[in-house]
């Protein structure tokens, strides 16, 4: 609690630039002197990826994939802009190219600690959790309490149902992480919160998503972070304003989504079906892209549209590109929307036997389980899901 009070201490301090911007600044001078030398392309390029992180705008991906262009017409295959690389595939949810790309650069250089950091990426991305945790070992055996290993490791805890465990080392990582990181330390407090959320504890998360916004203000992360809180709180209308600043700030389909269903909460009928309206047109212009919102839009088919049919296309669509635990319980609620409780037993079942305890994925089993459990003592009494948030 003592990071935390130091971390609130620092809510008026004002910082010229983000970390991100500063590194693309100073990595376009060195390139103005040197247009010839490849290492400057390669950090340019990644401080547009990490932009991309701190603003949730795709089009930084674009810079930097533009920038390693460049690089590579200087330097083909060059081993650390192959890195980069697989950065921005997983940045664009191209997981399995990502895995491809990692699996070569960690054949050519094995001792790699952030290579396995993308190998544990993308396999957990695509569901392969065995894979997923070997890479994060590897990680933490090659150099012991490395920051990103302490991450990746956090979340294989989550995602395994240690909770406790997941907050402890992501407080490892924190304290690890330097003062100036502002966007990295904010991450981690915000991933914090979520923890605690998951647990029941609404008092710390809000704690944590106020900490990470103190840090790094208008956090997109931390502003949806402190929505969930918000909305558990039942204070629908706070969670609104919060949803609202994060969609002006990152107008994705799937933000749209979550402001949506609090408008609906709020009582604000015309304005959420609207922007349902929109998140439906904006979700499938992407369906069929990597970068996709199809989780959302399953969920808004199967809780909102009532339309099981469509509902069950997406969820087929996208669980031929990954079956990690959330993408299989999607994939279980459209099966369960259309009266497939067996085939939606088994689906959720896969997810539930990671150790995931996130709770929308508990409701879903609950329900599905209740369906079957009727269907074995009676005919005719199935019913199809009602609303269920995913907020």
């Amino acid at each position: 609690m003592k990071t935390m009070l130091s971390v609130l201490l620092l809510a008026g301090a004002a910082f010229a630039a983000t970390p991100a911007e500063v590194a693309i600044d100073k990595a376009k001078a060195e390139i103005a002197q040197h247009l010839d030398h490849v290492p400057y392309y390669n950090v340019l390029a990644m401080a547009y990826a990490r932009r991309a992180r701190e603003t949730s705008n795709v089009s930084y991906y674009a810079k930097a994939e533009e920038t390693l262009q460049r690089l590579f017409a200087l330097a083909p295959d060059n081993y650390d802009g192959m890195k980069t690389q697989a950065w921005l595939q997983l940045g664009r949810h191209e997981f399995a190219e990502a895995l491809q790309t990692a699996t070569k650069l960690n054949r050519k250089t094995p001792d790699d600690v952030m290579v396995y950091g993308y190998l544990a990426d993308a396999n957990t991305e695509l569901g392969n959790y065995k894979d997923a945790v070997a890479a994060i070992q590897w990680m933490l055996n090659l150099r012991a309490g490395n920051i990103p290993g302490l991450t990746r490791a956090a979340y294989q805890r989550e995602l395994h149902g240690n909770l406790r465990g997941a907050s402890e080392l992501m407080q490892m990582a924190y304290d690890a992480t330097p003062s100036g990181e502002t966007e990295d330390r904010a991450w981690i407090l915000t991933r914090m919160g979520h923890f605690n959320f998951v647990m029941g504890d609404l008092a710390k998360a809000e704690t944590y998503a106020n900490a990470a916004l103190a840090l790094f203000p208008h956090y997109h992360y931390a502003l949806g972070a402190l929505a969930q809180v918000r909305i558990a709180q039942k204070r629908y209308s706070d969670a609104v304003t919060l949803l609202r600043e994060r969609y002006n700030a990152a107008p994705h389909a799937e933000n749209l989504y979550a402001l949506a269903e609090a408008l609906e909460l709020a009582g604000e009928v015309q304005e959420s079906k609207q922007a349902f309206s929109e998140f439906e047109r904006k979700s499938l212009a992407e369906t069929n892209i990597a970068d996709n919102s199809n989780r959302e839009l399953i969920a808004y088919y199967v809780d909102h549209a009532h339309e099981p049919a469509k509902a069950i296309e997406v969820a087929r669509r996208e669980i031929e590109r990954r079956r990690d635990v959330f993408t299989l319980d999607c994939y279980a609620w459209a099966l369960a929307a259309n009266g497939e409780y067996e085939a939606a037993s088994e689906q959720i079942r896969k997810a539930l036997q990671v150790g995931v305890k996130d709770p929308k994925i508990l409701r879903h089993a609950s329900f599905i389980a209740d369906q079957l459990k009727t269907a074995a003592n009676s005919t005719g009494g199935i019913q199809r899901p009602s609303h269920v948030s995913q907020l």
